[in-house]
């Protein structure tokens, strides 16, 4: 009996997949652990995202609106949008998923970047299609290296706006020209997971590019500024068509209600999000200007994390200051999977965590802090 006969075999390609794997969590032995590994916000959720997700344990017998109306409604009026263009998910992983499950398929192709967030080629792989990956330049997406990848086979173009373990951005002017250039009919992904951190006359999430096009979308979470990471929401901004096709194959409880209720109450306490980004802001300088202090190169960042590159020297490489902060509790993120093998990421964290990271560096590097 042949080994297809013999048990259940994944369809060709799902085994080539590499698993997501996410940072780490515990550094044994150390009492107290500081996670600057998952670029969660130090600030956690809004009071009343708390209390919106208390209430709904009032309910816990009720399926959630299937529709996701009250988070809808709520990310439309903060934002200025139809609520019928939006579609809300279990993070924005799912909704990128949704996406390579309705538009790819086998025979298509997909284009991410060097440095791009790794769930893209997952997803891309999932649906059977064939990830290319083109070249950043200074850890910046390339328009001119994306469109020369384009053939007749492309059907989507992912871009992670900032990019994610840069912390880097494209301006608006760049995304205009991709789109302007694209086929029209592949679909383009603005991955806007850090938007709300980032301060630049020339940057835009992609609401005014999406609203004037037919083959763009926007994704966005609250995992990050809105400290939602633990309930998993996520939306979408897009042409009626596409939320229309997503519609017809997402799960018809898709978001539970605790989540639904949290996120329309985090996103309308904009008063709470304006003192997480100058929070953020802040040690964004600060850490930044240490490091840089202490002779590290850091990747210039609009986001809520750090890039940190490390001596090409014995004993002062990335994974001996990995090995020398988690000893200390400072558990930051190793990106050898980015293409960053002599990198580390640091979430932006509380003051404690982030005074105590320059510190530890110092004496790693053997330098004042």
């Amino acid at each position: 009996m042949s080994e297809e006969m013999s048990k259940p075999v994944p369809r060709p390609g799902i085994l080539d997949i590499a698993a997501y794997v996410p940072g780490k969590e515990h550094a044994p032995g150390v009492a107290r652990v500081y996670k600057l590994s998952s670029n969660e916000t130090p600030l956690g959720a809004s009071p009343k995202a708390i209390e919106a997700f208390r209430a709904a344990a009032a309910n816990l017998e009720r399926y959630p609106d299937g529709q996701a109306i009250e988070l809808r409604e709520a990310i439309a009026a903060v934002h200025g949008l139809n609520p019928a263009n939006i579609l809300c998910g279990n993070g924005s992983d799912e909704l990128l998923g949704l996406l390579c499950h309705v538009y790819l398929g086998a025979g298509a192709e997909a284009i991410i970047t060097e440095h791009g967030f790794l769930v893209y080629k997952i997803q891309i792989m999932g649906a059977g299609a064939t990830p290319v990956s083109v070249k950043e330049k200074d850890a910046t997406v390339d328009v001119d290296a994306i469109l020369a990848a384009v053939t007749p086979n492309t059907k989507m173009v992912f871009i992670a706006n900032p990019g994610n373990p840069t912390g880097t951005y494209v301006p608006v002017s760049e995304i205009r020209r991709l789109q302007a250039a694209l086929p029209k009919n592949v679909v383009l992904v603005l991955d806007a997971a850090y938007a709300e951190y980032v301060r630049r006359n020339d940057y835009e999430a992609g609401i005014e590019i999406v609203s004037s096009n037919a083959n763009v979308v926007m994704t966005r979470t609250f995992s990050k500024v809105y400290g939602l990471a633990a309930l998993r929401v996520g939306w979408m901004y897009a042409p009626a068509e596409i939320v229309d096709a997503l519609n017809r194959v997402r799960g018809p409880f898709n978001m539970n209600s605790a989540a639904i209720s949290a996120g329309a109450a985090a996103i309308r306490d904009q008063a709470f999000v304006q003192e997480t980004v100058v929070f953020n802001q802040m040690w964004l300088d600060k850490l930044t200007s240490a490091f840089e202090a202490l002779g590290l190169k850091v990747t210039p960042s609009v986001t809520n994390f750090v890039l940190i590159h490390f001596p090409d020297v014995d004993g002062k490489r990335a994974a001996d200051a990995d090995d020398f902060l988690t000893s200390r509790g400072y558990i930051l993120r190793a990106v050898k999977g980015y293409g960053f093998a002599n990198s580390l990421r640091m979430s932006i964290g509380p003051e404690e965590a982030n005074r105590g990271v320059i510190e530890a560096l110092g004496e790693f590097l053997g330098r004042k802090a």
